[in-house]
């Protein structure tokens, strides 16, 4: 698939018919009614073998569903809830070209039409995941520009919609197969039953779910990074140099003793940060650190396990190169490290800033 640059479609499908499509809807919509902790547990595996796969599943169950599932009304439940767990991808539509890590930068716009009875979307959204197979694109814009994030709102805006174009999808250096394109806005028409939550709530409703898709990210991440470790794992137990198992070398030991020990401090963080989201507890801080950590990991431990590897680690049928291109993305989407460790300084300073 990576070299196709797409999912297969038989892979959508047995991620439909598992359930992973809709692990945290509802039985009542269809879905799986997972535990955000289980669902994470899924990417994570998932990413073992493939993050492209890993990627898709996380973004459409932490930012799409989770959207419908905390602000959708109950009409646009009924209506999308159902075919996002059994037969539609989702999208969700926030950056721009002028607006990466400063995301809520927008100058998409929503206006309302002629006769006031729909909203006119216009703009273009850069680096849009899974929106070539997507059915729902989750679409943020601005009413009024002058009010910068007070006038961003969140619309739910069908595939087919006239105006609404997915542009090809961008050539990348990971996660080849999640197809990554621009999503162009042209008079774009939707009614107002379409206006996910409040109009002037887009920015609430984007912060609340990149925190929560920050963790998603991690698990995604921790799972590349365990792949790549038990990979490199087996082969230096099997490979034998100077007349003794690679894995027997002190130093080699001390190499992957340390990268284990990397490897279970991110597990610890993200699995914190996710128990604290089902707690109902503050957790946008333990979420930036688990994807600041494990994105971090990912980089090290795929950089680290080719080396052990040596030769065959370079090459493209061993898998090690894969998810060692597939690891970068995780320092960069859904925020890069340097956004997360501003998250981490921001809530740090209001935790002790009350404190004297």
């Amino acid at each position: 698939m990576d070299d196709e640059g797409a999912i297969e479609a038989e892979v959508i499908e047995g991620l439909f018919k598992q359930g992973y499509l809709g692990m945290e809807i509802e039985e009542k919509y269809g879905g799986s009614a997972m535990s955000f902790f289980n669902s994470l547990v899924v990417i994570e595996e998932l990413a073992r073998v493939d993050p492209s796969v890993a990627a898709l599943v996380d973004i459409h169950n932490t930012l799409i569903n989770r959207a419908l599932t905390l602000y959708g009304t109950e009409e646009q439940k009924e209506k999308f809830l159902p075919q996002l767990a059994s037969n539609m991808l989702g999208s969700f539509c926030l950056s721009e070209s002028e607006s990466g890590s400063d995301a809520f930068a927008l100058k998409a716009t929503a206006r309302r039409s002629e006769n006031g009875d729909a909203w006119v979307l216009n703009g273009a959204k850069q680096w849009i995941s899974t929106a070539r197979e997507a059915g729902l694109f989750l679409v943020f814009a601005s009413y009024d520009l002058d009010q910068g994030y007070r006038g961003i709102t969140a619309f739910l805006v069908e595939a087919g919609t006239a105006g609404l174009e997915v542009g090809p999808a961008l050539e990348k250096l990971g996660i080849k197969a999640s197809s990554t394109c621009e999503v162009i806005l042209n008079d774009v028409q939707v009614h107002d039953s379409c206006v996910l939550g409040e109009v002037g709530e887009g920015y609430k409703i984007a912060i609340r779910l990149l925190n929560e898709g920050r963790i998603g990210i991690a698990a995604q991440m921790l799972g590349l990074a365990k792949g790549a470790f038990e990979t490199a794992m087996r082969y230096m137990h099997d490979r034998q140099q100077f007349g003794r198992k690679i894995a027997d070398f002190q130093g080699v030991q001390f190499e992957y003793a340390k990268l284990a020990t990397e490897i279970e401090a991110a597990a610890l963080l993200t699995a914190n940060a996710a128990l604290l989201r089902e707690a109902g507890q503050p957790f946008a801080k333990e979420a930036a650190m688990a994807k600041f950590k494990s994105s971090e990991v990912a980089q090290r431990v795929s950089s680290a396990c080719i080396d052990f590897v040596g030769g065959n680690g370079f090459t493209k049928s061993f898998g090690l190169e894969k998810l060692f291109r597939d690891s970068k993305i995780g320092t960069i989407y859904e925020g890069t490290s340097n956004m997360q460790l501003q998250t981490i300084a921001k809530v740090l300073q209001r935790e002790f800033s009350g404190s004297h």
